[in-house]
């Protein structure tokens, strides 16, 4: 079983004397692939222990999350306006607010 690396890792594996089996995804396998992704970037943040793990996972994240906005013909500044945007609406996460429920 495969999985979606970042473009230099073939690269980075024969610099090690290795050689990567590696071929091209169309772009439907590369959507796919990118959600598959994403959820492993987030478990990997899930795990992190410590402020620089939790950087350097967030950090793949951030760069999954470009990617799959590039499949869509947008960018990261789309996604800071849209976060933004969503702040301004919504507000954002720093009264750490539970919501157990609502009342009918």
């Amino acid at each position: 079983m495969g999985k979606l690396v970042r473009d230099r890792i073939p690269d980075l594996i024969r610099a090690d004397g290795r050689t990567p089996r590696v071929r091209t995804l169309n772009r439907a396998e590369l959507r796919t692939a990118l959600y598959a992704k994403l959820a492993e970037e987030v478990d990997e943040l899930r795990a992190a222990a410590g402020r620089d793990a939790v950087i350097e996972e967030a950090a793949d994240i951030l760069e999954v999350l470009t990617a799959i906005v590039g499949e869509y013909d947008a960018d990261l500044d789309g996604i800071i306006d849209a976060a933004r945007a969503k702040r301004t609406h919504r507000g954002g996460f720093d009264m750490r607010l539970w919501l157990d429920g609502v009342e009918p």
